[in-house]
């Protein structure tokens, strides 16, 4: 997105406004590995006090959910080339965000029938699924396409 930004409005955009886009691109990069990543942060810690049988000091916490950071900073770098699969990755976990929660949401709350509620999560699930296997066609596509090039610790 940013590359876009650039390549195509560096010159007819405010600078201040290439800066703010680029700091708003980092904070949601930065606060989003921490969401999704709670449910592993969770994960670990209920093993170490399952393993140690004692919670879970906060300097440890520190170092697990540091080395996890680490983990995955490392897997980008050494496997650059999950860019060309992410389309096809991000099409498996689409329906997690946008269609789950609502059949989710229809099981547990159990509306009435055909009311404006059930009419809406259903829609919005169904929409879920189709935007997920358009995601997973084109990122197929691509992969065909283009292929994947192995390229180990050379971030293109």
């Amino acid at each position: 997105m940013l590359t876009a930004l650039f390549v195509f409005h560096s010159q007819d955009v405010a600078k201040s406004v290439l800066a703010l886009a680029s700091l708003l691109v980092i904070l949601n990069a930065l606060s989003t590995f921490q969401i999704y990543g709670m449910p592993t942060f969770d994960e670990m810690e209920s093993v170490y006090v399952r393993k140690f049988k004692k919670p879970c000091a906060w300097w440890q916490r520190m170092v697990l959910r540091t080395l996890f950071g680490f983990t995955c900073f490392f897997i980008a770098v050494a496997v650059p080339f999950i860019s060309n699969l992410a389309g096809l990755i991000g099409g498996v976990a689409l329906p997690v965000t946008l269609a789950y929660p609502c059949f989710m949401w229809l099981r547990i709350k159990k509306p009435k029938v055909y009311s404006p509620s059930w009419w809406l999560n259903w829609g919005l699930g169904i929409l879920g699924m189709i935007l997920s296997g358009l995601l997973i066609s084109a990122g197929t596509y691509v992969v065909i396409h283009d292929g994947v090039k192995f390229n180990f610790f050379k971030p293109v």
